[in-house]
């Protein structure tokens, strides 16, 4: 058996801004003081003329991404999620959601498995803040090959885009030689008919051990990658709830205000059935290793299964 390849979608990122910087000169990119951290130190090695750092000023970080892609350049922004979605609210908000400009925010350091930083840094919170504002895209990729395609579709989107990129290396599910990526559409990895997993981010692997758990049971279950939160894939998840009947969720993120509120709005409103969610609930996360909190917070295959269960047995 190979090798499983495991690798930071956030190295995914670093390494895709260097391609694109070698096809576009005019591409831009910017950080907070955190270049080591969030990878853009590749893109700053590699073209330190059209690399700027803003020091630890979020705020002021988008403020300039903003009038730079008012110039006609390609701006990618990079902060850890909780300070480039949380401290910079309201600056994403009013200075590149509400004149709709073309500035991609990579945020990295997203959800509980930042691990030892703690509850200040974990940022659960940032998929519902980035959804309110409209016509942001929000993009959640589950692997290194889903990361690099998702900022080369960002980099080809005229609009806001933010993508979110984790800390922890997690294991490599598409093939780099066969993967399509397009904004807003979904990927049916797995057909089932009993029950439906929405899955996105690193959820995604362990959304893949749950259906097998399931299958050893009888369960046949459908496994839908979200990678692309906002527009949502709701045709694909309105088909899938009327195959089956019942939906779990699975994502590294508050239940609140994120893919399973986003799945739970849409089926409500169309085709209603039961949506069981698998997320972080309403606390804080703690320090700790990354792996334990995913364990400590539930986000795990055995729990999706459990899950899952649940949702068959809320059929009418």
């Amino acid at each position: 058996m190979a090798d499983i390849i495991k690798t930071a979608t956030r190295d995914a990122y670093g390494k895709a801004l260097v391609e694109l910087g070698e096809r576009d000169e005019g591409l831009i990119v910017l950080d907070a003081d955190l270049a080591a951290a969030t990878k853009t130190a590749m893109f700053r090695s590699a073209y330190p003329e059209r690399f700027f750092d803003a020091g630890i000023a979020e705020e002021n970080l988008v403020g300039v991404a903003a009038g730079l892609s008012t110039t006609g350049h390609k701006v990618f922004a990079s902060s850890f999620a909780m300070f480039l979605a949380g401290r910079a609210f309201e600056q994403v908000r009013n200075t590149i959601g509400y004149p709709h400009l073309d500035v991609k925010l990579g945020a990295t350091h997203a959800g509980i498995s930042v691990g030892e930083d703690g509850a200040s840094h974990q940022c659960c919170e940032d998929i519902a803040l980035m959804r309110t504002i409209p016509g942001m895209v929000i993009i959640n990729p589950a692997d290194d090959v889903e990361a690099r395609a998702a900022v080369f579709a960002a980099y080809e989107f005229d609009g806001p885009v933010y993508l979110r990129f984790g800390r922890l290396a997690v294991p490599r599910i598409n093939d780099p030689d066969t993967y399509k990526f397009e904004i807003g559409k979904g990927i049916v990895l797995r057909e089932g008919a009993d029950v439906t997993i929405s899955a996105t981010g690193l959820m995604v692997n362990e959304a893949i051990a749950a259906c097998e758990m399931l299958a050893a049971e009888g369960i046949s279950a459908e496994l839908i990658n979200i990678h692309t939160i906002k527009p949502l894939d709701t045709e694909l998840i309105l088909a899938s709830a009327a195959k089956t009947g019942a939906i779990v969720t699975a994502e590294e993120h508050s239940v609140i205000g994120g893919l399973g509120s986003a799945v739970a709005e849409a089926v409500c409103e169309s085709a209603p059935v039961p949506v069981c969610r698998v997320g972080v609930e309403d606390k804080f996360g703690s320090s700790g290793p990354a792996v334990e909190m995913l364990k400590i917070y539930g986000l795990t295959a055995e729990n999706i299964a459990d899950k899952a269960r649940k949702a068959i047995a809320l059929k009418k």
